[in-house]
């Protein structure tokens, strides 16, 4: 594949990857009362990595020379990517609200467009500076359900205390995978760092499990840690570090404020609510915001093999 086809590839999927997020809205909501938070977490990575194996295990085995010295950088990346971004947003969809979470999170890509001019000193002009205030204006709008007092009349929650730290780590997730270079290539090295987030979130499970049991697993408990592993979990991840590649992290970061447009429709066409004027209007400065935020040439460092 050619750098010109993979930034294109790049630029679709950054239209593709928020429908893929946008279903862990939809599992985190159906999973409580039926799947403890770090189960279903772990369970969902053990699937990736499983999944995973097949393309990845030979190279993991055949270059470990090459890479072992990183295990440290996987276990961080595991922790911050798959326990932090995975069970603490489950924990705290329990106790918070989908306005709460979009306001939270809407703050991400301001906050690693800034890390990545600063730590990885990828250039921002002042027409991208300005696309992101109209796309995160059009979440704010989307969040508010077009009335700004909405935003004003928001009260935290501990859940939100939870979304917080998930979102920060998200952030840092995002830095490092591209700050540091790895031996390995995409997916022996997205495996690897899902085998850090078990390590991490393996004590965490066995702690909940038995100081905070959940219920038995069920039918449905098993079909929401596939679900779970597969669309927001191996596609999802494996989609986005490939974008972060190709299009730096500032760019890659605004599939973010996608994510309510998105979600809008994944809720309307699963749980059958269906999408109000102010997701219109929403949409109507996000998509141009981004498309103008992200056209034109990639990043310096973009396209640079790790």
């Amino acid at each position: 594949m050619t750098p010109t086809q993979r930034h294109r590839l790049a630029h679709a999927l950054l239209w593709l990857i928020p429908a893929l997020w946008s279903s862990n809205y939809i599992i985190a909501r159906a999973a409580d009362g039926v799947i403890a938070p770090h189960a279903l977490a772990f369970g969902r990575w053990t699937l990736a990595f499983v999944l995973m194996l097949p393309f990845a295990g030979a190279t993991l085995v055949a270059s470990f020379a090459g890479w072992r010295h990183e295990w440290r950088q996987m276990l961080v990346l595991g922790g911050l990517g798959m326990w932090i971004c995975g069970a603490f947003v489950y924990i705290g969809a329990h106790t918070t609200s989908a306005t709460n979470i979009g306001l939270i999170y809407a703050a991400t890509p301001v906050a690693i467009a800034l890390a990545g001019t600063r730590l990885l000193h990828e250039p921002l002009s002042m027409a991208q500076r300005a696309s992101m205030g109209l796309a995160l204006a059009g979440v704010l709008f989307v969040i508010a359900k077009g009335e700004p007092a909405n935003l004003l009349a928001v009260r935290f929650t501990i859940g939100d205390g939870w979304i917080l730290v998930a979102a920060v780590s998200w952030v840092a997730y995002t830095v490092l995978l591209q700050r540091w270079h790895s031996a390995l290539s995409a997916v022996p090295r997205l495996a690897a760092i899902a085998l850090g987030g078990l390590v991490v979130l393996l004590p965490f499970t066995l702690a909940e499990a038995w100081f905070s049991p959940g219920p038995p697993l069920t039918a449905k408990a098993w079909g929401l840690i596939v679900l779970a592993g597969v669309v927001p979990g191996v596609l999802s991840y494996q989609a986005y570090a490939y974008m972060l590649r190709e299009l730096g992290v500032a760019r890659a970061s605004l599939v973010m404020y996608l994510s309510p447009v998105y979600a809008a429709f994944t809720a309307w066409a699963v749980l059958g609510e269906a999408p109000r004027w102010y997701h219109a209007a929403g949409a109507a400065l996000i998509l141009p915001s981004i498309y103008l935020a992200t056209r034109g040439a990639a990043p310096a460092q973009v396209g640079a093999r790790r």
